[in-house]
């Protein structure tokens, strides 16, 4: 028994089951590279489910978590500082227009506060909600409430929020379900958990028309688009499109937990005093993770990077000639590689065992978010090895026919 299996074995014993048993058991990481606790190397192309912006031990982060927890590693809500203050002031800054901030633990966190504000604003004739198929906004019950994946919702209802469900990106199943009587629309620019399926050009546009036409808040959920992942620092940017409520987490704390709840215009005003709260929300070393990451990736201007790179990586994929590879999706280094089988769980037990880590995020799409920091070299390494890869994964699928 090699220490990974020690380490499963030990893990099954005590933690609940609902992750399953995760197949790699990782010990440490450096840069774009992490090392399991068999000393095997791996590149990280999933980061952490799109978090860990830059990469694994950057200075960075590594001196902002150590100076702040050396200084004050947490206050509560009782009491203000100084980095939750200047985090929020960044937000708006790169938002561009006035804006309000809560701080949360999470991208679930950020949606039920999401969620709760836009139910304050709301008139009491408002009483229910629009979300979209196959989307995701979390798995606590207001978020699960909102989110269209049947098989993960379906077995924890019934929800305490009336919510109807229209397809992603149908304008027209959008404007017939949105009436007077709607809260929020909650949508993705892009939906992570479905495949990285993103909407056609314009769609963002049309629902913020929709909204403006109802009086409907827009609740834009950008927890894995944003901070950077996809070329600007927010998708909706990429349509000048602006939302009343903008939800964030995953890269912004670059590996630290932390989530925000941006409300604009009046939605930045609509909690009363004890409307919401968190104990851990905007803790000091949390904000001082967000606030490295998005200094370096202003600093070493990775924003060009991740557009110039996330082509390159797009382009080198869809050159690859192999019968499993069906195309290629997404946006800067947010990217869905569609398999023309089910066998994405096959690619990914296959990458890894090359050295790669990747996420079948679904049976037919390999999710692909590497950190903000990947080299050319990096990328071209992963693409170099990905018809090994589709063809032993293509062999695994054929054996599985046969059984």
């Amino acid at each position: 028994m090699n220490a990974t299996e020690r380490l499963q074995k030990r893990f099954d014993a005590v933690l609940m089951p609902n992750y399953g048993t995760p197949p790699v058991a990782l010990a440490r990481g450096e840069g774009r590279h992490v090392f399991d606790v068999d000393g095997r190397r791996y590149l990280d192309l999933i980061a952490g489910i799109a978090v860990s912006s830059l990469g694994h031990g950057h200075p960075a982060l590594v001196k902002a978590v150590a100076e702040q927890t050396a200084a004050l590693a947490h206050t509560s809500n009782l009491f203000l500082h100084e980095r939750e203050v200047e985090l929020a002031e960044k937000l708006v800054d790169l938002l561009g227009a006035p804006a309000r901030v809560f701080l949360a633990n999470s991208g679930t966190e950020a949606n039920e506060a999401a969620l709760k504000l836009v139910r304050r604003a709301a008139g009491a004739e408002r009483t229910y909600y629009v979300s979209t198929v196959a989307g995701f906004h979390g798995r606590t019950s207001g978020a699960l409430a909102l989110t269209g994946k049947p098989a993960i919702r379906e077995p924890f209802g019934p929800f305490g929020a009336e919510v109807r469900f229209v397809p992603h990106g149908d304008v027209a199943a959008l404007r017939q379900a949105v009436t007077e009587e709607c809260v929020a629309v909650f949508v993705e620019p892009v939906q992570g958990e479905a495949g990285v399926v993103p909407a056609a050009e314009g769609y963002l546009a049309a629902v913020r028309a929709v909204c403006d036409d109802t009086g409907a808040a827009f609740v834009l959920d950008e927890i894995q688009s944003g901070v950077g992942r996809t070329g600007r620092w927010f998708a909706h940017q990429a349509e000048g499109v602006r939302p009343d409520v903008l939800t964030l987490a995953k890269g912004l704390g670059g590996g630290l937990p932390i989530g925000a709840c941006v409300g604009f215009g009046r939605y930045g005003t609509a909690f009363a005093k004890g409307d919401h709260g968190s104990t851990f929300g905007g803790n000091p070393v949390a904000a001082a993770a967000a606030l490295a990451v998005i200094t370096t990736i202003e600093s070493d201007n990775l924003l060009d990077s991740v557009t110039e790179l996330g082509d390159l990586l797009a382009a080198e994929i869809g050159a690859v000639d192999h019968p499993l590879l069906a195309g290629v999706r997404g946006a800067g280094l947010w990217r869905g590689v569609q398999l023309a089988t089910p066998a994405a769980a096959h690619v990914q037990t296959r990458a890894a065992e090359a050295g790669f880590l990747v996420n079948a995020v679904t049976p037919d799409v390999v999710r692909l978010a590497p950190p903000l920091t990947v080299t050319r070299e990096e990328i071209l390494e992963f693409t170099g090895a990905l018809p090994g890869i589709l063809a032993a994964a293509a062999r695994d699928a054929e054996e599985d026919q046969r059984r």
